[in-house]
């Protein structure tokens, strides 16, 4: 066969292949277009670090307003990438980016279309690359347990943004994160980490596409992208969501990339579940919006290597409207039961009732039980790229190297599947604060 009947094969078996994945009904393009303008106009809020995540889920919609993209791009650069990585960043004081962070942003230089050759450019792909030498360090010098220095979340993350920038990853990197994902690494007890195996799966599906690695080495990874999809599709719940709703959007951003076709139910189903949550406006926070985004047209993060800017139009409008904050009722009260844990303690640190204006946050009322006059309750958060993290609370925290964290359930054990400030409690609920393994 010649190579331009080749070639026209090809592409027709691709264009038949990539109208048969987990695609979005028809009939939704102005739910998506809201949801679009949604998650552009959180580039509106200066106050806020900018998050990589948001601009990459706006870059890989097939709506674009490029102005309003190209400067929340600058924004990210003056955050992310200093006049010099010899200097502290971001300006807000923080250290360096660690390794999800950097990766990230790596992507949103491929997301922008970026030149890669300037020095600065090509010493943040160095500094990744050292980022995983040393979470792989950690995983060899802790055998047993096969733990990297931050977590396989941003391990598989890391590795992913390599891959997307055409990068040769080194293969001990590699290795170590097929064996954890083999081993089961991803889970806790019976609980799979749906996120983490999903990361994993795409940053797998980016090398099996690669042209660096051994026949022996890609079957591997050919083996791995099989077992995370038979992983993700067995943690589907009966209402659709794969692990919990939060998790669904990575989930099947994995499934797009790795040709899963709508003919196999759990596609249409995982598909409607997030659609009818998207309809209830469950998508507040901007790290999960914007992992949904690429979903709702039919992309993954793996579709950032291909990604062409010159070809884009602007599609949308956002007009005046903006997003409604969320509404507290200082005339309507709710009691909230607040218990501190810190085992192997028997009797709570804590344990009493917050009373907060109905509609408040997690958040406040743990700002609200601080502010109590018996000063009885502390705590201190750390911002993250999908809000404040619960780091210390009445003085506990981990110590360096200590794989603990608090722990937040909803009375008697079921963890809270949001962050502090997305979770809204309801009258005479119960929340436990747990410091507990992980």
């Amino acid at each position: 066969m010649d190579r331009s009947r080749w070639l026209a094969g090809f592409l027709l078996h691709s264009l038949f292949a990539s109208i048969q994945l987990c695609e979005i009904p028809s009939g939704r393009t102005h739910h998506i277009k809201s949801f679009n303008k949604e998650l552009l106009r959180l580039t509106e809020d200066t106050s806020k670090q900018p998050n990589p995540s948001v601009y990459l889920g706006l870059r890989l919609s097939d709506y674009h307003l490029r102005e309003r993209e190209s400067q929340y791009l600058q924004r990210l650069k003056d955050v992310f990438q200093p006049s010099s990585l010899s200097i502290p960043t971001p300006a807000s004081g923080q250290e360096h980016p660690n390794t999800g962070q950097l990766a990230l942003y790596l992507l949103v230089l491929r997301a922008a279309c970026q030149d890669m050759e300037p020095p600065l450019e090509r010493q943040l792909v160095t500094q990744l690359k050292l980022h995983l030498h040393k979470e792989k360090a950690s995983i060899v010098a802790h055998e047993n347990n096969g733990q990297p220095l931050t977590n396989y979340y941003q391990y598989g993350l890391g590795v992913l943004a390599l891959c997307v920038h055409n990068k040769k990853v080194d293969v001990h990197v590699i290795n170590k994160l097929l064996a954890a994902e083999k081993q089961g690494r991803f889970e806790h007890g019976s609980q799979l980490f749906v996120d983490t195996e999903a990361m994993a799966g795409l940053a797998f599906v980016c090398l099996k596409r690669a042209t660096f690695y051994t026949p022996e080495l890609l079957t591997e990874i050919s083996q791995a992208v099989q077992r995370v999809k038979r992983k993700i599709l067995t943690a589907q719940t009966p209402d659709g969501a794969f692990g919990n709703v939060y998790s669904s959007p990575l989930a099947v951003q994995f499934l797009i990339a790795a040709g899963v076709r709508n003919k196999e139910p759990e596609c249409p189903n995982g598909v409607a579940a997030l659609l009818g949550k998207l309809e209830e406006g469950s998508f507040q926070n901007p790290l999960i919006a914007s992992q949904l985004l690429p979903v709702l047209h039919g992309k993954s993060y793996v579709d950032i290597a291909s990604l062409e800017c010159h070809t884009e139009e602007d599609s949308l409008m956002l007009g005046t409207s903006a997003p409604e904050p969320r509404v507290t009722s200082q005339d309507t009260k709710i009691t909230v039961h607040l218990i501190v844990k810190h085992p192997p303690r028997r009797l709570p640190l804590y344990n009493e009732l917050v009373r907060v204006p109905a509609g408040s946050s997690l958040l406040d009322v743990l700002k609200a039980a601080e502010k109590r006059t018996d000063k009885s309750f502390s705590f201190e958060t750390q911002e993250t790229l999908s809000g404040p993290m619960l780091t210390s609370v009445m003085g506990v925290k981990a110590r360096q190297g200590e794989r603990k964290y608090w722990k937040i359930l909803q009375s008697p054990h079921t963890a809270m599947l949001q962050g502090i400030a997305d979770h809204v409690p309801q009258d005479e609920e119960s929340i436990i604060l747990k410091f507990s393994p992980w």
